[in-house]
Formats: C-alpha cells, sequence, structure tokens
C-alpha cells in the first residue's frame, strides 16, 4: 500500500477493510467545518513548505495517531471571535468522534484540541 501512512484495519465476516488516516483527517474535516464558531484550521510553516514542495500529507491542521487500537485526533482550529473557547473545542471533540464514529465504526479515544487562534470579521463597523 501507500508509503508514510498508517491504516485502521476491521476484521470482517468476508475479509479486512483498510481504512487510511487521510480519510479519517477527511472526516474530521468535514465535522468540523461544520461548526458554526469554528473559521478554519491553522497551518504550520513546516506543513505550508511540504505543501510548496508537493509532498502529500494529512489534511491541513488535523493530525491521526494510530496505535493498536487506540485512534487520536489532534485538531488545530482558529475559533470566531466571540464564541465561548471552552464550548466550541467541545463541540469539535464532539463532531470528530461522533462523525468518525458513525462513518467507519471506529472508536476515537482522544480528541485533543489545540486552539491557534481567534479570526476577527473583515467587516466591522
Amino acid at each position: 500500500m501507500a508509503e508514510n501512512r498508517e491504516y485502521v484495519t476491521c476484521q470482517m465476516e468476508q475479509g479486512t477493510v483498510n481504512i487510511s488516516e487521510d480519510v479519517l483527517c477527511a472526516i474530521a474535516a468535514v465535522a468540523v467545518g461544520e461548526l458554526d464558531g469554528v473559521a478554519g484550521f491553522a497551518s504550520s510553516f513546516g506543513k505550508d513548505l511540504a505543501d510548496f514542495l508537493g509532498k502529500k500529507g494529512q489534511s491541513k491542521g488535523l493530525k491521526i495517531t494510530i496505535e493498536g487500537d487506540s485512534l487520536q485526533v489532534d485538531a488545530f482550529v482558529l475559533l470566531k471571535y466571540g464564541v465561548v473557547i471552552n464550548d466550541e473545542a467541545r463541540a469539535v471533540q464532539q463532531a470528530i468522534s461522533s462523525e468518525i464514529e458513525a462513518m467507519t465504526g471506529i472508536k476515537v479515544t482522544t480528541v485533543n484540541v489545540h486552539v491557534c487562534g481567534i479570526a476577527f470579521a473583515k467587516n466591522v463597523k
């Protein structure tokens, strides 16, 4: 299979299903994107440089760690100005874990939310 990617393997009656970490990142990104208080994902210089050099990696602002039966998600987000940070972080955790579990059947053990910044409205009068 592809290099430098981990897969979650699910045993089924008729064989196995391998789910790439990129798929898990995509599911998490869609779930977080539906939240009103999240402005977007944060990126790092290293990630931007890797994208510029054409190295495909995980979705910007998300990191998936797979260790045995443990699935951990780290979300690096920018929140909209005015939201209650703790409430929105809790909503991010809930959205990611419930969406991944609903679509894949895989139990998410940990969702760490890293609030990296606040986005302000452009047209404030």
